[in-house]
């Protein structure tokens, strides 16, 4: 069982002591001035962390969504409905914002059909963008990274069906996204935040929730050893929703433009810091058993879905997991320990229906976890 001194010391190790978040249950204080806030979205995985943070800071907000997931606030929420794969904003027509933040934006159409509406009524538009936009991921790099180049004929008439067909666009479509928004808003007026891997409580997608998960193992659906990929020093970038959905209200009453990079943590972390911490937020001793690169590719083990969080720090990917964030740190953002993010997200995932808890959506199942790891012991 990790004490508390296990616990500190876990997440000095996780390089999660600089920019450190405000304590759970901490007093939000009041912004110095109040805002007029339209979240495009608002229900999604970040969307409902800005609207209470923002409601805490003293803004007035209205959300914008097919209002197909009604949610219960801590105060007064305009919601107006509207379609926007059908080009409905007929609700936003005649307002005026101080800033937009758009959320769930995939395609360059729906930044296109926003300008049309809100252009000169909104002072500051955020877009919500991705680390996935660059054209590569060999070497670390900062912001002024090349971009991926959409080769198809016409993005405009992309479709959500042919994005969830062929993942490869969605980066492409997200970098014509943040030009478009530059052309509609302008370039002052335009703030592009591109975010890493999102985790926390809420995370649908169980690409960070497997490893609490597994290293708590609840019920004991797998065996003692837990199969860890690589050496342990391949590097993590990821970011906690809540602690994102807050930066980026904070950057709304800052007007900040630009582009930033929004991942984490504040310090270089590696796999095996990573799982300490999640270990010690998840208050779990786990057997860790490294298994090679090679051995899980000849395995068609995939990272980043088969195994969650991590990707090969070596080759084509060796800068993935090391994009610069130091414009981010400089604007603000600030993380709470991994301990934290664990542990919430355990708690979180427990309040599931049992069939939604018995299927994770990422991650290795019990019995395919255990066949490797008894290959692997029989190779050494």
């Amino acid at each position: 069982m990790t004490t508390r001194r296990d616990y500190l010391g876990l997440t000095a190790a996780a390089g999660l002591t600089l920019a450190t978040a405000p304590a759970r249950g901490a007093e939000v204080s009041k912004a110095k001035t109040k805002l007029r806030l339209l979240i495009l979205g608002g229900t999604g995985f970040i969307g409902p962390h800005e609207v209470r943070y923002a409601l805490a800071r003293g803004h007035e907000v209205t959300i914008f969504n097919r209002g197909k997931q009604p949610k219960d606030w801590p105060g007064h929420v305009e919601e107006l409905l509207g379609d926007r794969n059908t080009g409905d904003l007929k609700s936003l027509e005649g307002r005026e914002w101080d800033v937009c933040i758009d959320n769930p934006t995939t395609l360059p159409a729906w930044v296109r059909d926003a300008g049309r509406v809100l252009k000169g009524k909104v002072r500051r538009y955020i877009f919500v963008s991705t680390i996935s936009v660059y054209a590569g991921n060999e070497a670390p790099a900062d912001e002024t990274a090349p971009l991926a180049a959409y080769k198809g004929a016409d993005p405009m008439a992309e479709t959500q069906g042919s994005v969830a067909k062929s993942p490869a666009l969605y980066g492409q479509l997200k970098a014509l996204s943040e030009a478009e928004a530059r052309r509609q808003f302008g370039e002052a007026a335009t703030t592009i935040v591109r975010p890493g891997l999102i985790v926390g409580p809420g995370d649908e997608t169980d690409r960070f929730s497997y490893w609490p998960v597994r290293l708590a193992n609840p019920g004991g659906r797998w065996g003692p050893e837990v199969l860890a990929p690589g050496d342990g020093a391949d590097p993590v970038q990821f970011v906690d929703a809540r602690d994102l959905a807050e930066w980026i209200v904070r950057m709304a009453e800052s007007g900040a433009p630009g582009v930033f990079n929004a991942t984490g943590p504040a310090r270089p972390l590696a796999m095996a810091d990573f799982l300490k911490g999640v270990a010690a937020g998840v208050q779990a001793n786990p057997k860790l058993t490294w298994v090679a690169t090679k051995f899980l590719e000849d395995h068609k083990v995939a990272a980043w879905s088969d195994l969650p969080v991590w990707i090969p720090g070596q080759g084509e990917t060796a800068g993935f997991h090391r994009r610069a964030i130091g414009r981010a740190l400089k604007a603000g953002l600030t993380y709470r320990p991994l301990p934290v993010t664990a542990a919430d997200t355990l708690t979180w995932f427990k309040t599931l229906p049992a069939e939604r808890q018995a299927k994770l959506r990422s991650g290795l199942t019990p019995e395919r976890e255990t066949a490797l790891l008894a290959e692997w012991k029989a190779k050494a």
